[in-house]
């Protein structure tokens, strides 16, 4: 099918020889817990599909990784759900990483080491929204001498088991005054820093999310990004941005096992023309979008029209699924569903996307007064 051959050659261009491993892995084994589908992603260079060449990654557009992302997707969900995260964490710290001293020298040194030792980056952030720094966290931080006492809880946590760093946004408590929100970075074995069970469904178990639990861990001065006073807004522009980036990336991945399961209809020839054209236009109609979005990111996405379009975008896209995926197994015919349960799980893998905040509820009220000329603001 045209625009998984398209999104398949873009990821071979960045990642050669991943797809075809991924694709000698039966589908079940790809998504079970401790599946080797992330080891993969890490040793064909995936981590630097966002990082700038001038640190060694591949510096893509957003169209090629929307591309990546959607081929990926295709054969793991997991994989997809997973990488998400790490890319727009990468996007987040290296928008920092190659503004003039915006990092400390430590913190670029690190950043630096990323693409070289293949470094995965798991996100404690809180979830994004526009006028407003990032969430209250669930992690605190006391300040102490050299540094900070980190201590909280983060679940679920997409690649827990795998990450070497976690990224984690943090309340700074000090003797007085309103807790101060910063960004901690935070090696996977720092001591007091642990990995508990937390996710039990069976669905995007590959993605390894579980909690993450921090007991005092302790953080150097110079690993924490702290707004500073000269650039009050660092943080919460660099939230947004990431919110852009994580919504286009994480929609791609789950629209591309939808596309997946067309491409076996077109090729299967099932059901009447009319209804493998219908199918497919629906499918087109939602990768059409997404690729609008990413055409219309620039390189500062984190302002109020890049948020609705991206959201705009995403409910669209999950409001297709459904119709996208169940017509593609009623027409995929009994004996498939009857010989594998890969086609019916990467369905209902994609209905995950709903869960993903902000919910369509929560975002209702927020879009209907920007749609009127009003801000997005998102409670």
């Amino acid at each position: 099918m045209r625009s998984l051959d398209v999104a398949r050659a873009v990821c071979e261009r960045y990642h050669p020889g991943l797809l075809k491993e991924l694709e000698q892995i039966p589908y079940t084994e790809r998504e079970k817990p401790g599946s080797p589908i992330i080891d993969l992603f890490r040793i064909h260079g995936g981590v630097g599909l966002l990082i700038p060449e001038k640190f060694g990654g591949h510096g893509a557009a957003p169209l090629d990784a929307l591309h990546t992302q959607l081929a990926l997707g295709s054969l793991s969900p997991s994989l997809v759900a997973a990488v998400s995260m790490h890319h727009f964490t990468v996007a987040m710290l290296y928008s920092l990483a190659v503004a003039k001293g915006r990092l400390t020298d430590a913190q670029n040194d690190l950043l630096r080491r990323v693409v070289p030792d293949q470094l995965v980056m798991a996100s404690g952030w809180a979830e994004g929204r526009t006028e407003q720094n990032i969430l209250t966290p669930s992690v605190t931080a006391r300040p102490v001498e050299g540094g900070y006492l980190l201590s909280g809880a983060k679940k679920p946590c997409s690649l827990s088991h795998s990450m070497s760093l976690l990224t984690a946004s943090i309340a700074i408590h000090g003797l007085e005054g309103d807790p101060e929100l910063a960004l901690a970075l935070v090696p996977a074995d720092s001591p007091g820093l642990t990995v508990r069970p937390f996710w039990g469904n069976e669905l995007l178990a590959g993605a390894e999310s579980d909690e993450v639990l921090l007991e005092d861990v302790f953080v150097p001065k110079d690993m924490v990004v702290r707004a500073g006073a000269d650039d009050p807004r660092r943080l919460d522009d660099l939230q947004t941005a990431g919110f852009v980036w994580f919504e286009m990336l994480i929609t791609a991945g789950y629209l591309g096992g939808a596309a997946a399961l067309v491409e076996q209809v077109q090729e299967r020839e099932r059901g009447s023309v009319q209804e493998r054209a219908a199918l497919g236009v629906e499918l087109e109609a939602s990768v059409a979008l997404l690729e609008g979005v990413a055409r219309a990111i620039g390189p500062e996405p984190g302002d109020e029209a890049s948020v609705a379009r991206v959201l705009v975008a995403r409910y669209a896209v999950q409001n297709a699924l459904p119709r996208i995926t169940s017509h593609s197994l009623e027409l995929l015919g009994g004996l498939d569903f009857i010989r594998s349960s890969g086609h019916a799980l990467e369905a209902a893998a994609s209905t995950a996307l709903a869960f993903h905040p902000p919910g369509r509820g929560a975002a209702a009220e927020p879009l209907l007064r920007y749609f009127d000329g009003g801000p997005l603001v998102l409670a």
